[in-house]
């Protein structure tokens, strides 16, 4: 009789470990994946990496999978296509879409940076640098049609330079080639994004002497965004999603700059930490890093204003049309 029973006690908690290990199965099973498509890979956008490495998105039940797509045009396909349910890239790839006739327009729902992330670049070291000192140089740019390039322009004129007439303008070299151009002696000024500009400067190739940021003032710069008929089937998962951003965005906002570097660091290997902490430091500093995920009817209109003044605007769209900031109210409200 008492073998009997310990083999009865022993079967039992053969049955009570069971349903514990297929409990934490069906757990992990539980978790929803949610395919991104980011444009680039960037310091630019750390918030997005501390809401990965931090587990906020797990905690919102969700599983990031996250994939490099290299390019405005390439990203927009991607999630065109049903290749991503979700496309971190410029807003301005919406309004494109949006101007080609597309039934199922795609939505900005949660914003990541709000300037430019862009710097001005000298061969020089300038002191007492003054916008005038650009007229007459030779200057690499952006591409045309680009963010980068638009913002670019649009600071310039704004500070009295016409970049076609007072300026050697280059702006037929591939992205990826342009600061290998610079640093092989074309160009007295070049645009550059970071970590690129901070490795210049700290290897004596250039020397920062303004932020495009700054000077731009807010803009949806990049923004996370997914297809209108995704949104209507899946609110509950862009509201997860949403929460577990606006979470790694006070995490930014909060913590040092050397902690998010630290916990950033495994995404940029080809980088040394140190340069990493001062882009974090100087992104954060002058405000690139969107404090909540809302991308607001001033920022939506700059972003238009910046496309009409470079002649790449299609047409002016409302902003309620293509932006759903609904779901960012609730996230940040509760």
């Amino acid at each position: 009789m008492k073998r009997l029973l310990k083999i009865s006690f022993s079967l039992f908690m053969i049955l009570i470990l069971s349903i514990g290990v297929l409990g934490c199965a069906n757990q992990e099973q539980e978790l929803e994946k949610v395919r991104v498509a980011e444009v680039t890979r960037s310091i630019f956008y750390a918030p997005q990496y501390v809401a990965l490495e931090k587990g906020f998105f797990e905690e919102e039940g969700l599983e990031i999978e996250l994939t490099t797509t290299w390019g405005g045009d390439k990203t927009m396909t991607t999630l065109l296509a049903d290749g991503a349910d979700v496309a971190l890239v410029g807003s301005e790839t919406s309004i494109y879409v949006d101007s080609q006739g597309s039934s199922d327009p795609v939505i900005n729902f949660a914003q990541l940076t709000q300037t430019d992330g862009t710097f001005l670049v000298s061969r020089e070291n300038v002191e007492n640098f003054d916008w005038e000192q650009l007229k007459g140089s030779t200057f690499l740019g952006q591409r045309k049609g680009g963010m980068p390039q638009m913002v670019g322009e649009f600071v310039l004129k704004k500070q009295g330079i016409d970049p076609h007439k007072d300026l050697n303008l280059i702006q037929n070299i591939d992205f990826a080639n342009i600061a290998n151009a610079f640093a092989s002696g074309t160009g007295d000024y070049v645009q550059l994004f970071e970590p690129t500009a901070s490795i210049f400067e700290k290897e004596g190739k250039g020397h920062i002497v303004a932020s495009f940021g700054e000077q731009s003032g807010h803009v949806p710069y990049t923004t996370f965004m997914a297809k209108e008929s995704y949104m209507n089937e899946n609110n509950d998962t862009i509201e997860k999603f949403t929460r577990a951003i606006f979470k790694a965005q006070k995490w930014v906002e909060e913590h040092d700059p050397a902690e998010t570097a630290e916990i950033i660091q495994s995404y940029f290997e080809d980088t040394e930490l140190d340069i990493i902490k001062t882009v974090v430091d100087r992104y954060r500093s002058q405000g690139s890093y969107a404090t909540d995920p809302i991308l607001d009817v001033e920022e939506w209109n700059n972003l238009q204003n910046i496309m009409d003044e470079a002649g790449e605007l299609p047409g002016r769209i409302e902003h309620d049309k293509l932006v759903n900031t609904t779901i960012a109210e609730e996230v940040i409200s509760e």
